[in-house]
Formats: structure tokens, sequence, C-alpha cells
């Protein structure tokens, strides 16, 4: 996932550079209205979706580099440039400036404290491979464990914590947050799953498992006084049972897709991710 540091470090070492911002997008387009990439004689830093569209933008990008070249470009992606999304894209050119590239920064770090907290409950084989797979997504992880050898191998992004009390970190995820339940003790995993359960205000909280442990969950969550409403909002098996493969990079891939489409289908504002002006 590109950061405020990558582009900080790109620009240092490419201070002459275009900036080619997706000012709007109708129809069907390779990426949304705020999508920017920047270009340089010989390189590029991001992307606007790719395509003959994209090719177009830099050449024209490259050539305001040498004194030509537009200030925008209005794009159909149809037959005509070798494209079917049959959208239209509108791109907007500015010559890199320390104002633009402070602005820049600023947007990307203000997305990045916007990510959701994404809480691992468990950093055995699943919970590794599901690190590893949100690693590169718009995601803030955690990964909370009871064994200190379990949290050795994990990518560098994820914030980790040992402790003897899992169960209690889950009040310390955030508001909109997703809590994934996928520790080595089933007893520990209804415990941590039943607290976040109790709470209201999460997006996402789920337990790796079977529709057997389902059943045997909703049981002890009954016993214990839950109500059925929280048995409804937990997603047991996580990943879906669509695909049969139960290797830990597969299912970690299936539920870093389950979570986008949470979050997404929870997006109800305007983008935040328009550049500001030059």
């Amino acid at each position: 996932m590109t950061s405020p540091s990558s582009l900080e470090a790109f620009l240092a070492s490419h201070p002459r550079a275009i900036l080619i911002e997706i000012t709007e997008a109708k129809g069907s387009t390779p990426r949304e209205a705020g999508a920017f990439m920047l270009v340089t004689e010989n390189t590029i830093w991001g992307t606007i979706g790719g395509g003959q569209f994209e090719y177009m933008a830099i050449d024209n990008a490259r050539a305001m580099l040498a004194g030509g070249g537009e200030g925008m470009m209005d794009i159909p992606l149809g037959p005509e440039i070798g494209q079917c999304c049959g959208g239209r894209t509108l791109l907007n050119f500015h010559l890199m400036t320390p104002a633009l590239a402070e602005k820049l920064e600023s947007r990307m770090r203000s997305e990045e404290e916007d990510r959701p907290a994404v809480f691992l409950f468990g950093a055995g084989h699943v919970g590794r491979a599901l690190a590893r797979a949100l690693a590169p997504l718009p995601f803030a992880v955690t990964v909370v464990e009871t064994r200190a050898e379990a949290l050795e191998d994990l990518p560098a992004e994820a914030e980790r914590h040992l402790t003897a009390m899992p169960e209690a970190f889950v009040d310390k995820v955030p508001a909109n947050g997703a809590a994934i339940v996928l520790t080595h003790d089933h007893a520990l995993d209804f415990m941590i799953a039943g607290r976040a359960l109790a709470r209201t205000d999460l997006a996402y909280v789920g337990m790796i498992g079977s529709a057997t442990k389902r059943a045997t969950f909703a049981r002890w969550l009954k016993r214990e006084g839950g109500e059925e409403a929280m048995l409804a909002r937990l997603v047991l098996p996580i990943g879906g049972s669509a695909v049969k493969d139960k290797r830990p990079a597969v299912i970690a891939a299936l539920v870093a897709a389950e979570l986008l489409a949470a979050y997404a289908a929870r997006q109800d504002q305007p983008s935040k991710r328009q550049v500001p002006s030059a």
C-alpha cells in the first residue's frame, strides 16, 4: 500500500514530476474520481487505472515536461482508444510544486489515519496469512496473541500485542472497526466473540470455524444470556462457504475480500479522495 513516506521519498528523488488526477469519472471507469499518479521523464508512481487511456495520460504528462502537452484531457473509454469500459474520465495535469506535494502528503496521511481498524485475535497459520493479505490493503491491522512466538512472523505493518487476556482488547477496537477471532482455543474464541458481539458499533465480527462451530457457539451464547440479534451479526465461517479450499492463504484471501465488501457497503458518504486544487 502506498503511504505518505513513499510519496515523499519519490518526490525527493524526482522533484520534476507531473501530477495526473482524475477529477471526474462517469459511467464505468477503471478508477474513481480523486485517483492520481505522478509521472517523470522516465518513471511513474501510482496508477489511474492502466490501459490505453493511462498511456495517453503519461504521454501527455511527458509532453508537458518537455514544454508542450495539455492541462486537461477528456477521454471516452470506448473503441476509439481500444477500451471497452464505456465510461468517460476527465484528467487534470499539474506540474508538481512544494505546496502541492505538501497537500498530497497531507491527504494521504489523513487517509491512512482513517483506515478501518482490523483486530486479529490469534496469529496461527490463518491469522498470519490474513495479516499478510491485509498488509497492502486500506486497513490498520492489529494482532493480539497469548503466545510470544506467534507474533514473530508478521508483516511490519501490523501492530502486535502479547497479552494473557486477549478478550480485554475487544474494548480497544475503535468504533467501525473489525474483530476477527482465530485463536488456538475454542473457549477463548467464544469469550472474545461474545464480547465483540456485545458491542453494536463494530462493522464486522467474524470467527474462523464451521457450521458446527456456529451451532455450538449459538448454544454457548444463549447460556451466557446473549440475544439472538447478536448471533445474526456474527460472520461464521469467515470467508464464506463457496470455496472449499482450506489452505490458510486461500482463507485469508477470501476474508480480505469479505472485509472490503463489508466496508464498501457501509460507505454512504461522498469520496474523501479528491486531490486538493493546485
